[in-house]
């Protein structure tokens, strides 16, 4: 291979809640391979005097400064081989900026970086602004998902309401992945994948459009809203050597953070994508021709996201996983507290699992939706079918991770997912990969093989897209 020029690399980024990945990917003979990746937490939460408590806003200056620290971290030779980048990142969340004064370019010791000018802070996902009362009051959206707070198009209606004059500073608003795409390309209009348009409400994902005259009709600014393109689409070419990137390199259009997990680990059309971490998500691929329903169903347990090639992931999203083992772990080590003992808290959660190992089965119900369901948010959680045989730590941990996994179940039941043709679960997630009670607990509820290890990984998603 001597003389042969080096491989072309895809740099694949994602814009987290909490932390900016970047992973660099390489041609290799079995596909694409990571060979450097870095991550770097933003540190980014704010607070805002408007929207109170309720609101969740991050400083978009800190996010870009963890994405600048990332790529600063990586290889400068592989960096120069860049030839695409794919940018993915928290749907729903919006923010606002000016197109001619987005952000300002300097040179960098290799190359150049921007910083953000006239931009406003990010209003995240976890916004919760938006009260079921100002919700009901806004016109019906002509989608198949239902309007919730910490969508972008609710968040610009309370601006709307609140603060008219906010609006008034900005002529561009996107996603935070959005802004990025748009300031490496020096975009004149921001462009937005379908993907990140379904996440903001008020967009029809059957024909691919804003429900702008519903919006025009009660005033809102319908200029703000990107120009929407298919997920895998080029949105240009970036303006400068950034970072040592070739200037010219081509940049996807920025796509949503849950598909890219997915697209991350899904190789098969019948495999279904089991993830288990803070939250829990059971994720299965529809059929091609599949269509949403023309109206959300709010009772219903899950959700359509678009894909990729037109397709849809058919998504039971939990909002209990494994922060119900950490607060369960939270109330043992308070008891210990009270009754005058120290325990770490690592330690009660290393002993639980072994005891729980110890018990095969458990006559303990538990239904453990202590957060709620986004389709039953009242439904709380229950013990039940409680006998004095069943109540050590092992008993109640063994039936408490039963009780995760069958809460999942219910929201995507297995009768369903064989109809769907799925053959195979991929396991992934941080609750999953430490917790073998959980494993067992899987592989006892569904009747598939369950494959371990597959690390769902946005910014490896992506790459591979591009």
């Amino acid at each position: 291979a001597a003389g042969r020029p080096a491989p072309a690399c895809v740099l694949g980024i994602d814009l987290g809640t909490t932390s900016v990945k970047a992973a660099l990917l390489i041609g290799a003979e079995q596909g694409q391979a990571v060979a450097e990746s870095c991550s770097r937490e933003t540190q980014a939460h704010t607070s805002s005097l408007e929207a109170g408590p309720q609101g969740m806003e991050q400083n978009v200056g800190r996010i870009i400064t963890a994405l600048n620290e990332c790529l600063a971290a990586l290889p400068q030779q592989q960096l120069q081989r860049v030839s695409h980048i794919g940018i993915s990142g928290q749907m729903h969340g919006i923010v606002f900026w000016k197109r001619d004064k987005g952000c300002k370019w300097t040179e960098c010791g290799t190359g150049h970086t921007f910083e953000p000018e006239e931009v406003s802070h990010l209003i995240t996902w976890q916004d919760g602004r938006c009260s079921p009362t100002f919700l009901s009051s806004l016109p019906l959206p002509q989608s198949h998902t239902s309007l919730a707070t910490g969508f972008g198009c609710a968040t610009v209606y309370w601006y709307l309401k609140n603060s008219p004059d906010f609006l008034k500073s900005y002529d561009a608003a996107g996603t935070i992945h959005d802004y990025v795409v748009a300031m490496l390309c020096d975009l004149k209009k921001p462009l937005m994948s379908i993907q990140n348009a379904a996440s903001w409400g008020y967009f029809n994902s059957r024909n691919k459009s804003w429900n702008t005259d519903i919006l025009k009709k009660s005033g809102f600014p319908v200029h703000l809203l990107p120009e929407v393109r298919d997920p895998g689409s080029i949105a240009g070419g970036t303006i400068c050597a950034w970072h040592g990137i070739p200037k010219g390199a081509k940049v996807g259009i920025a796509l949503g953070d849950f598909q890219c997990s997915v697209y991350s680990c899904l190789t098969e059309r019948t495999d279904a994508v089991l993830n288990i971490s803070t939250s829990a998500q059971l994720t299965v691929s529809t059929p091609p021709d599949f269509q949403p329903p023309e109206t959300p169903d709010p009772s219903s347990a899950v959700t359509y996201f678009p894909y990729f090639n037109d397709g849809y992931l058919e998504v039971a999203a939990s909002l209990n996983g494994g922060n119900v083992l950490a607060t369960f772990v939270d109330m043992v080590a308070r008891w210990t507290e009270e009754l005058g003992l120290q325990v770490q808290e690592s330690a009660i959660y290393t002993k639980i699992i072994k005891e729980a190992l110890a018990q095969n089965d458990s006559k303990l119900s538990v239904h453990p939706t202590i957060f709620g369901e986004r389709h039953v948010p009242e439904q709380l959680a229950s013990v039940t079918n409680i006998a004095v045989s069943d109540l050590s730590l092992g008993h109640v941990t063994r039936a408490l991770c039963r009780g995760i996994v069958e809460n999942l179940c219910s929201m995507l039941p297995v009768q369903h997912l064989m109809e769907m043709g799925v053959r195979r679960i991929l396991g992934s997630g941080s609750a999953l990969a430490r917790n073998e009670v959980l494993r067992q607990e899987v592989e006892r509820i569904f009747p598939f093989p369950v494959v371990y290890g597959k690390d769902v990984d946005a910014a490896v998603g992506a790459a591979m897209v591009m």
